[in-house]
């Protein structure tokens, strides 16, 4: 084999499989972030407690673990939002090391499929935190942008109500 050959099979074996992996991931990605006047560890106990969305997303009213044990992946949370809508996740990976936790929608009303998401908290410097909440997915009843949409308002009406929680 030529290096012209050998260089054009290993692009091709990367195209396919960045293709692969964004189609088991989900095509769609929604990444924002913010910082929070308080230090990672006071952030993170907040944050990072799986059954505890209720606490600092103002549109979860009630969240309560139906599988598993709170924090450990294979958990399952039901979220009760407040217009009466229900959101099963399932906790796919935590670490308190790591300040990081991931999980996937199992059922919603949202236009969305193949979710997958991770939050994560990090130091911002001078006793701040940065939070950061990404995920990935596929459309599902809605256009790609309808889904972009919906998921980008989820995580700002949270990571806003964080930044006023720690606002001092």
């Amino acid at each position: 084999m030529t290096t012209r050959t050998v260089l054009k099979t290993a692009l091709t074996a990367a195209i396919m499989l960045t293709s692969l992996s964004s189609l088991a991931a989900g095509a769609l990605s929604v990444d924002k972030q913010i910082t929070v006047n308080a230090n990672p560890a006071t952030v993170w106990k907040m944050v990072g407690n799986f059954n505890g969305l209720d606490v600092w997303h103002p549109v979860v009213v009630m969240s309560e673990i139906k599988t598993g044990q709170n924090n450990q992946p294979g958990a399952e949370r039901l979220l009760s939002l407040g217009n009466g809508a229900t959101i099963t996740e399932k906790l796919t990976a935590y670490s308190d090391v790591d300040t990081s936790y991931s999980y996937a929608i199992m059922a919603s009303p949202l236009p969305v499929k193949n979710y997958e998401s991770t939050i994560t908290v990090s130091s911002a410097g001078e006793g701040k935190a940065n939070v950061r909440w990404s995920s990935s997915f596929d459309a599902n009843g809605a256009d790609d942008q309808a889904a972009i949409d919906a998921i980008t308002g989820v995580y700002e009406g949270g990571l806003n109500q964080l930044q006023k929680d720690f606002a001092q």
